[in-house]
Parts: structure tokens; C-alpha cells; sequence
């Protein structure tokens, strides 16, 4: 899920990091669309080696899609997935690998998350279902129109979990998928692919994570390999850091805020489910030709994230003078990635006191900076925390605790008194009342007189009524009286109106906590957990669970999972001032640990409403309210906004799942399971695959056709990648058909793809994989200038550029653009002109579209000599001449008649010479006259000349 607001925070900090890609869209010809060639060169001017896909976050969009209809059923959600892998495949082009990665069983850390996703999920959804049948019923009741409600059964996107069906049926689709396209697209000819499903344990960009840990662990690995990582969320930015390969790039889709949403009920833009009045949809432009112009349903567009223009700006920031030990970049990017941890992220709650909205990495970064000299050292080393040192900075964050409340408190009553006075402007201009009598609106059909409008009766004095009555309504808006409450009855002195008055601080939830005001840690911790602040054995709990997380996390990014059980107790987290005394709390794990069977972890993150993909015994433990675990699965539950204004930023206070409970109930049903049931809760092996052109064939071949298990896999032949081999019955075999597990897809008769069965390199547990960058590594040219700098200090947007290369000449229009401009637009736009581009065709267009009128020079008395040019304007070259001869812009068009005379006898000239030559307009064109104006017109015309031209008008 990521960090929320982080990239959104990091992009308008560091603009120059964020590069729009440059896609070749496919070709049609003859109704026929012709696919991409991904073995061309790639248009962004880069050319990546491998491409890692974060699965999830492709499988989520294209199963329920937020800005378009959904798909129908699983084979079109299937086939949606096929064309977004294969989009994003055209725009990176990888050379050697593609890795799809999707999310396996997640330690029990991230679990509890899941949990509170899923249960919510579950909630919103019912909700939602029983909101619009209420609101149908009743836009329907008073007339209103809504399309038919199609019969469809609701997508439970709980499914996209391990375990399930529909995950079992999509590996089955990726392993054909692949299959195809090896025997099919020259781009991927000499591809190697890995999949890795969902029945691997681990989260999808850890997976990926610990694939490039252990092949950059490899002597054959090539350290300036070109990674590209796909996926949204954004602590995919600290895990590429974290790996200190040079050359790392993250392709995301871009986000777009205030996008407009279409109404679940009607399907129209501009109003929410609640709002919707059932109205047919009006029209777009006078044939409804602007409809298809509409943002819903519009193709994403996708962004590239260079984090080595990130190592750019983050040594320039981290850089320190002076210091009692030598510096290391690739140390204090660690202390960075580490940092961040305190904002957010998937297994700890952040602090109350930082917010990543309110600038609470850079406050980091400063403390970081001023204590660094007294640490001794860096706070972290190759994913273990110095305890010690981080007690330093959690110092200096609780001594501003106090400050950083009362400014966050300001600042959120600054924003309410803004925005209470932006809507009470809007208010004040909104219309204050609907006309009546006469000129009252009537539905389309309801008319009296057969459909028609009647004729007006006394229009003068119904219009003289309208006004008097909307002049009252706007004065008795403008001054209401606060000292009643609706019903009329007095308001105390010091009491608020009641909850029926229009009063905007009603919307917002009580706040018990009052950080601002004294007292504020006795009030958080006895709301938060139950308990006194003055008990300091259960703070010290609170504090050492969390500084326990923290060592979890970053060896969870850096060495990868310590522990599958370890998980955070707790729903929040301690304050900063209470980070006392760490340097001696445990930061070790117990080793060995395995992760949940699937089953089980749906067991542990679903809700009762998501049990139907569950076997019908193990749903049983859910709904029976004998079962042992009943109260795992809360039929509703609370939610803690947390001082948060959203429902998605605040806290599902879900009880934690016992695991010793868990395992024992689950043991009575286990001989429940059928044989499919087995497999699916069983865990696998990732996959990989290559096509007969690939080095790593022939060899592979040979495996199949023998029984040899667990053999090491050339490096040599395979772009120096090592791993284990092991041969499967259910493998691809080349001259075997696949079948194809979508009807609407054909089978594979001629296949020739081969696939195995893969497994990284191992290494002994006690093995500490290094945070560095490798001996040979080459760091890539410098791209930040000074001026990137001084802008990503600024509080302008960022604008991102195009491409990759640095060279490349962005379009913009010179001289010659900027005279056609002159002459399209209107001549003076104080004398009417609208200043909007216009149809007039220039002079001497129509006299012939494809003959050149003869150069035209002014004579010899109507030369200027050129002045001296300064050096600055070098770079311009000579003033035209048009320019010299009008000294003033703006003296109307007696100053420019001679240089129009010019234009004219030159123009005079040149059509005597052009008819007399015969190759003038055709003869069925009758020849235009003058005007009063001095223009060329038709004289039969019944529409009004266009305005002037303004060809030397130069504003």
C-alpha cells in the first residue's frame, strides 16, 4: 500500500526525478492494429535491461477499474491484464529478464493490514449496494430517469488473495500468456521470464527485492544492469535505494487528482450517489461530438521515477562538512530510507507528531544533520539499527513535540475560517431562488397546453416580482441570526446552535485528545490504549514493541524477512518524548519461523462476507456462533479517524488474530479439504520461461527429457543469472500444445517455449547481504543543473520533462510561428476583438494553394541599418525589419501604410502576373471585389465579413 502523500511530497520537492514516457501507440490499418515492435530501439532514448511487474498493483485496476466500466466477467479481467503487461512491456522494452512478482502469503506484520483492508472492503461494499437500491427507489419514485439496473453479481475484490480461485485461475492465464508471446513477439525472442504467484510466500516487491539481493551477491552479476520496477506504491522509492544498484528507474501511472468520478447510479460526471436527481444527460457541444473528449475512461498515462537523479538530489542535501568520521553517501542514504520509516509505512502506525504533510522529513533530515556529530557514526549499517543513535534523534523530535501540536492546531483553524468564508461566498452568488409562476421550470412532457409554452402574461411586473423577491432572500442571507437555533429558541451565552443549524464545524468529529493543550499525553494514552500515562511499565511495552518494528522493517527491506511471526500489537503508536532508554532494547528475532499456508492466511484476513472462497467447513468457524474463533470476525466494528478528516486514513480497530487459537481450530477441519483445496493451499516455486531463440534453451530441453532435480543454472548462458533448476510435471515442453484457459483465446499448437521451475540462489541464515555500491559499478552522467536545484526549493509545480536525454529540444515556436499567430488572432482587442484564434485565410492564400508569390524587399528608401547588437542578444540575430519600421505597436494602421503599400503593390503584381500566365483560380470562382475596408469579398456573401486579420498587428 505504501506511504500516503510520499510521492506526492518527494515529486514537488525533487521535480527533475519524474520523466513522462514516451509510448508508440499500435498502428491501425485497414481496421486492423497493427502491434508494436518492442525489438525496435526504445523511444525514450534509454534502453532497460530487466523489467520487474508489482503484479497487484496491475491486477487491481484492471479487475474493477475507477475511471471506466468494469469488466463482465474473469476472462475479460484476464484479458485486461494481458494488454496492460503488454503496454507496459512497449514502453520499457527490457533486454534480458521480465519478472512478474505477484503478492504470496505476507508475513504477519503486513497481515494485520490486510486485514483492516479487507474488512473494510467488505463494509464499503454492502454499504454501498444497499445505498444505491435505496437512492434507485427513490430518484425513481419522483420521476426521474436511470438506466436499467443490470443483474450482475458484485466483484468481491477480497479475491485478489492468496488461496483463492480466481488467484490460482490467473497464474494459470500468465503461465499462456507468456507461452504466447515467446512464440509469437520478436521483442521478447531473447527474453527470460520469471513468474513468481501467488502460492510463493512474500509480498510482490519483496520478492523482487530479494531476487536482485542475492543475484547481486553472484560474481557473474553485471553491476550496471538497468533495473525498471513497475508498481504504485510508493516505498517502492526506498526499496530501489536500498539496493544501491546505479542504475534503477520505477515506472508508475501518473496520478491525476480531482478526477472526476461517474455516479454509481446514473453513470454521469459532476455529482455523488447522494446528489443524483436522475436527469437525463445533457449534451456536449451541439451533436454531443465533445462526449468522447471526457476524462472517464480516458488511457492512464505513466511516468518514470529515475532514482538516480534522486542519489543526485539527496547528495547534495546529505552531504555534511566537518565531520568526526569519514562520509559515506551510501550510508546516509540508508539513514534516509530509515528515516522515513517514522512518517509511515505497511507495519507500523507513524508517530503522532510527524507528518509527512506538515514537512516532517525535512524536520528529520535537520535533526539528523545537527546530531549527526555527536552519534559518532550513521544511525543504520547494511539493515541493523544503531539504537544508540536513534535515541538522539527521537530527543530532538520530542523536545518539539509540543510545538509541532499547537503550530499543527493553528493551522487546521486558519484552513476552517478560509475555507467557512469560501463557502459562504459561494452561498451569497449561488442562485437564492427558483422562479415561480410563469417563468417556472417544468419537466420535459409536464407541460400544460398539449406540450407547447404559453404566451407570457405581464412580463414586466413578473420579472419586477423576481427581483424583489431574490433581493429579500439575499438579505436575509447575508444577515442571519446566530443568537437563535432553527426552532426559534434562544442560544445561551457560550453554547453552540443545535446540530439542525448549517454550521460547518458540526461535520467535523469531536477531538478528545486536544494535543494542542496541556495535559495532552494523559488524554492520548488513556483514549489510544486504556491505560494511565503515569503507568510506565505499559509505555516502555508500547515503546519497545515499536523500536522492535523498526529493526523488523529495515532488515525486512535490506536483508529481507526476519521473522514471519513478529507483528505490532498494538493500533498506535507511542509519542517521540518517550523513546528513552532504547540502546538495550532487543532488536534480534527468532530464526526459522515459516509463514502461513494461504488457506490460513485467508483465514486471518477475511471477513464472514468473503467466506464464500473459503472451503464450506472452514467458513463454518466464521458465522457459527459456537465456534472458538467467533470473535475473530466482528460483524461491524469501529473506526477511529485519529484527528484524520478522511475514513480511509482512520483506524479499523479490528481485534488481533490469535495464531495459537487459530491453528487449533483449524486443525478439526483440515481433513475437510478436497484434492483441489490441497494444492491450493500448498506452496510453490516461481516459474521461468524462455523461447527457442534464447541461449538457456537447449539446455533446458535437455532437463526435461531427463530426470535430473536441482541443477544449477549456467550463468554464462543466461546474462550472468544463477539459481537452481527443478524439472515439474505440469512443466511448458516445446512441440506440446497450451491449452488456453480462455475460451475467447485460441490454443498454442506450435509451441516453441519451454518452462522450469526456479529458485534463487541460497545462502547460510547468518549471511549479511551488503548495502553498497559494487566494486565495478559505473555511476551514470550527472543530469542535475544548478538551476534543477534552486527549483526544487521552490514552491512552484514541477512540470516533468520528456524522455530520457538531457539533449533533447523541446518544441517551441520561433519567429516565423509567432507572425502566424499575429495573424490569425484578432487585430485590437480593445476594439472588439475576441483574441481567440480564427478561420480567415492569409493574404494571397486563395489566388493559388500550391503556387509561391516572388520574394517581396522593400526598397531601397525604406531601409534602416542595423543597430549594434549587445552580447546578450547575440543569440537572437538581427531585428527583422518589419519591426524596425514600426516603432510603436499600438499607433492603429495609418503608421503601417507603407509597408501595407508595399504588400499591396507587391501582391498587385504578382496576380496580374499570375493571371496572365493562366494559372490563377479556376474559372467557376468568380473574382472577389474591395470593400470599404480595403478586402477582397464575395459579393453574393450572407454572412458578416471576419474581422481583421491584424497580419501586422505585433501585440
Amino acid at each position: 500500500m505504501g506511504v500516503p502523500a510520499f510521492f506526492r511530497w518527494l515529486s514537488r520537492k525533487y521535480p527533475s526525478i519524474v520523466v513522462h514516457c514516451v509510448e508508440e501507440k499500435a498502428k491501425e490499418v485497414n481496421g486492423v492494429k497493427a502491434p508494436v515492435d518492442g525489438s525496435k530501439p526504445n523511444p525514450n532514448e534509454v534502453e532497460f535491461d530487466n523489467l520487474y511487474l508489482d503484479m497487484n498493483g496491475i491486477i487491481h485496476p484492471c479487475t474493477h477499474p475507477e475511471n471506466k466500466p468494469a469488466p463482465k466477467n474473469e476472462d475479460e479481467m484476464m484479458v485486461a491484464i494481458f494488454e496492460y503487461i503488454d503496454r507496459l512491456f512497449n514502453i520499457v522494452r527490457p533486454r534480458r529478464l521480465l519478472y512478474m512478482a505477484i503478492d504470496g502469503v505476507a508475513p504477519r506484520a503486513k497481515m494485520n493490514q490486510q486485514r483492516s483492508r479487507r474488512f473494510r472492503a467488505s463494509k464499503e461494499g454492502i454499504e454501498l449496494v444497499e445505498e444505491k437500491k435505496q437512492m434507485r427507489e427513490e430518484v425513481l419514485s419522483k420521476g426521474g430517469y436511470l438506466p436499467a439496473d443490470e443483474v450482475k453479481e458484485r466483484f468481491d475484490s477480497n479475491c485478489i488473495t492468496p488461496g483463492t480461485e480466481f488467484m490460482d485461475n490467473l497464474a494459470q492465464c500468465l503461465r499462456y500468456y507468456v507461452a504466447d508471446r515467446l512464440n509469437s513477439d520478436p521483442g521478447w525472442k531473447d527474453l527470460t521470464v520469471i513468474l513468481s504467484d501467488a502460492s510463493v510466500p512474500g509480498e510482490g516487491e519483496h520478492k523482487i527485492m530479494d531476487y536482485i539481493r542475492r543475484q547481486r551477491a553472484q560474481p557473474n552479476h553485471d553491476p550496471n544492469t538497468h533495473h525498471c520496477l513497475c508498481g504504485a506504491d510508493a516505498d517502492l522509492i526506498m526499496l530501489g535505494l536500498a539496493t544501491h544498484e546505479p542504475n534503477f528507474t520505477i515506472i508508475r501511472e501518473e496520478f491525476k487528482p480531482n478526477q472526476p468520478r461517474p455516479c454509481a447510479l446514473c453513470g454521469q460526471v459532476g455529482h455523488e450517489i447522494k446528489e443524483c436527481l436522475g436527469l437525463p444527460r445533457e449534451k456536449q457541444g451541439e451533436f454531443d461530438q465533445m462526449a468522447s473528449n471526457s476524462p472517464i475512461g480516458s488511457e492512464v498515462e505513466f511516468i518514470f521515477i529515475r532514482l538516480a537523479v534522486l542519489r543526485e538530489y539527496l547528495e547534495r542535501e546529505l552531504t555534511m562538512a566537518s565531520l568526526p568520521f569519514t562520509f559515506d553517501f551510501e550510508r546516509s542514504v540508508d539513514d534516509w530510507v530509515f528515516m522515513c520509516f517514522f512518517v509511515g509505512n505497511d507495519f507500523l502506525p507513524h508517530l503522532p507528531s510527524l507528518e509527512i504533510r506538515e514537512g516532517a522529513i525535512d524536520r528529520l533530515v535537520g535533526i539528523y544533520k545537527n546530531v549527526v556529530h555527536k552519534t559518532g557514526g550513521y544511525l543504520t549499517e547494511n539493515g541493523f539499527v544503531k539504537l544508540e543513535r536513534v535515541q538522539m534523534i527521537m530527543a530532538a523530535v520530542g523536545e518539539a513535540e509540543d510545538n509541532i501540536f499547537k503550530k499543527r492546531r493553528d493551522d487546521d483553524v486558519s484552513f476552517r475560517k478560509r475555507q467557512k468564508g469560501k463557502n459562504k461566498r459561494m452561498k451569497t452568488e449561488a442562485a437564492s431562488f427558483v422562479p415561480g409562476g410563469q417563468l417556472a421550470p417544468q419537466p420535459l412532457g409536464q407541460r400544460s397546453g398539449g406540450g407547447r409554452p404559453q404566451p407570457m402574461q405581464n412580463a414586466r411586473q413578473t420579472a419586477y416580482e423576481m427581483r424583489v423577491q431574490g433581493r429579500d432572500q439575499q438579505n436575509k442571507a447575508s444577515a442571519p441570526n446566530n443568537s437563535s437555533n432553527s426552532d426559534g429558541s434562544p442560544v445561551p451565552l457560550g453554547m453552540k446552535r443545535k446540530n439542525g443549524d448549517n454550521d460547518e464545524d458540526d461535520d467535523e468529529p469531536p477531538d478528545n485528545i486536544r494535543l494542542w493543550e496541556e495535559g495532552w499525553k494523559q488524554r492520548y494514552y488513556k483514549n489510544k490504549f486504556d491505560v494511565d500515562a503515569s503507568d510506565e511499565k505499559f509505555r516502555r511495552k508500547v515503546v519497545e514493541s515499536y523500536v522492535e518494528g523498526l529493526c523488523w522493517v529495515l532488515q525486512y527491506y535490506y536483508q529481507g524477512c526476519a521473522s514471519w511471526k513478529w507483528f505490532y500489537p498494538f493500533h498506535y503508536a507511542p509519542f517521540a518524548s518517550d523513546f528513552t532508554d532504547i540502546k538495550d532494547m532487543p532488536s534480534t528475532f527468532e530464526k526459522g519461523t515459516k509463514p502461513f499456508k494461504p488457506l490460513e492466511q485467508l483465514m486471518g484476513v477475511f471477513p464472514a462476507a468473503s467466506g464464500n472462497f473459503l472451503p464450506e467447513t472452514w467458513r463454518e468457524l466464521m458465522v457459527n456462533p459456537e465456534s472458538s474463533i467467533i470473535d475473530f470476525y466482528p460483524d461491524d466494528f469501529a473506526l477511529d479517524l485519529n484527528g484524520k478528516k478522511y475514513a480511509w486514513q482512520g483506524v479499523a480497530l479490528l481485534p488481533f488474530v490469535d495464531e495459537r487459537r487459530l491453528r487449533a481450530a483449524l486443525e478439526a477441519v483440515y481433513p475437510d479439504l478436497n484434492q483441489d483445496e490441497n494444492r491450493r493451499n500448498s506452496l510453490g516455486s516461481d516459474v521461468l520461461f524462455v523461447g527457442k531463440n534464447h541461449k538457456l534453451f537447449d539446455f533446458i530441453v535437455e532437463l526435461q527429457n531427463g530426470d535430473a532435480q536441482g541443477v544449477e543454472m549456467p550463468p554464462e548462458l543466461c546474462h550472468g543469472i544463477k539459481g537452481l533448476l527443478t524439472l515439474q510435471s505440469d512443466v511448458i515442453k516445446p512441440g506440446k500444445a497450451v491449452n488456453s484457459p480462455i475460451p475467447a483465446l485460441e490454443n498454442i499448437v506450435q509451441n516453441n517455449a519451454c518452462s522450469i521451475l526456479f529458485k534463487d540462489p541460497q545462502f547460510d541464515d547468518d549471511y549479511i547481504f551488503k548495502a553498497c555500491l559494487l566494486p565495478t559499478a559505473v555511476k551514470p552522467p550527472k543530469s542535475l543543473k544548478p538551476g534543477d536545484w534552486e527549483q526544487s526549493n521552490s514552491k512552484q509545480p514541477w512540470r516533468p520533462r520528456l524522455g530520457f536525454n538531457p539533449n533533447r529540444h523541446q518544441v517551441h515556436l520561433d519567429q516565423s510561428a509567432f507572425r502566424t499567430l499575429g495573424h490569425v488572432m484578432s487585430k485590437d482587442r480593445s476594439q472588439g476583438g475576441s483574441g481567440v484564434y480564427s478561420y480567415t485565410p492569409p493574404p494571397l492564400y486563395q489566388q493559388g494553394k500550391n503556387s509561391r508569390p516572388p520574394l517581396m524587399r522593400a526598397p531601397p528608401s525604406l531601409t534602416v541599418p542595423l543597430p549594434s547588437l549587445r552580447p546578450q542578444d547575440s543569440w537572437r540575430g538581427p531585428q527583422p525589419l518589419f519591426q524596425q519600421l514600426i516603432p510603436q505597436r499600438n499607433q492603429g494602421i495609418e503608421q503601417q501604410l507603407a509597408w501595407n503599400r508595399i504588400m499591396q503593390s507587391q501582391s498587385d503584381v504578382f496576380q496580374q502576373s499570375h493571371y496572365r500566365l493562366g494559372s490563377g483560380m479556376p474559372s467557376h470562382y468568380q473574382q472577389r471585389h474591395d470593400d470599404r475596408r480595403g478586402r477582397q469579398g464575395y459579393p453574393d456573401r450572407r454572412y458578416p465579413l471576419p474581422p481583421d486579420s491584424g497580419r501586422y498587428s505585433w501585440n
